[in-house]
């Protein structure tokens, strides 16, 4: 019995949105796992900080800019590199809260394009790659606790996390054949620059706290070892699926 292979030596993983928060934490991880990173953002200053993380830890990364927002820039992306690309992890994401009698349609393209429509698109650029080499390979979802439950003035946001739990389900049965496995992490309540306009709020940490099965928010590292696992070898029988790393909220509804 052969046990599971948990590195990712010699492969090559392209993570959107690494600059910070959620890509950041995973694009490390990946790297420490033995992935040769490609850093993907629209700002391309900002992804120093997280290359410099990885090379000062013995990793491999470069820098691409990248727009999930427009289709164009994914193209062009996707055109430049070099190589086979093993992983990829569609982590870009947009947020504005917003009542809903207040949403119109700029914002609703805007958040759509980026979560969903952005998202759809890098991962058909990759499979393309991924089918071309004829190996196969593993695409990672950045997935929400709004994928499954509704969340006042995030409508937009949800609509597009549900979306992508969709998009999720059946990539995975289309590309299967191809050897492709396609799944998702659903993060529950971590800080990040996204969700910053609720954590100022101290009322709504307090409640929040009281959901949570743990007792705490999550960290960072609470995703890299689920990251990590579903773009290895371990998870090579997994794909079409959902992990949500939320402390329990979901299990205790």
């Amino acid at each position: 019995m052969r046990v599971p292979n948990f590195l990712l030596d010699d492969k090559t993983a392209l993570v959107t949105g690494a600059s910070r928060g959620i890509g950041q934490a995973i694009a490390v991880a990946l790297a420490s796992a033995g992935a040769h990173v490609l850093l993907t953002g629209r700002d391309v200053a900002a992804l120093t900080e997280t290359q410099k993380m990885i090379n000062d830890a013995g990793g491999s990364a470069e820098i691409h800019s990248l727009d999930v927002g427009d289709p164009a820039s994914i193209a062009a992306c996707f055109e430049k590199l070099s190589g086979p690309l093993d992983i990829l992890v569609n982590n870009a994401g947009m947020e504005e809260v917003r009542p809903a009698l207040d949403v119109d349609t700029r914002l609703w393209d805007r958040i759509l394009g980026v979560n969903l429509r952005g998202s759809f698109f890098c991962a058909q650029a990759a499979a393309r790659r991924m089918i071309e080499a004829g190996q196969g390979g593993a695409i990672l979802n950045l997935c929400s606790l709004t994928s499954e439950v509704g969340v006042p003035t995030a409508v937009p946001y949800g609509a597009s996390k549900t979306g992508l739990v969709g998009m999720t389900r059946a990539l995975a049965a289309e590309w299967a054949p191809n050897g492709i496995r396609v799944n998702g992490i659903g993060p529950g309540y971590f800080r990040t620059a996204l969700t910053e306009p609720f954590y100022a709020d101290a009322s709504w940490k307090e409640r929040m706290l009281t959901k949570i099965p743990l007792a705490r928010f999550g960290r960072m590292e609470d995703l890299m070892g689920p990251a990590v696992f579903l773009c290895s070898d371990a998870a090579a029988y997994i794909t079409g699926q959902v992990l949500y790393v939320d402390g329990g909220i979901l299990a205790a509804l």
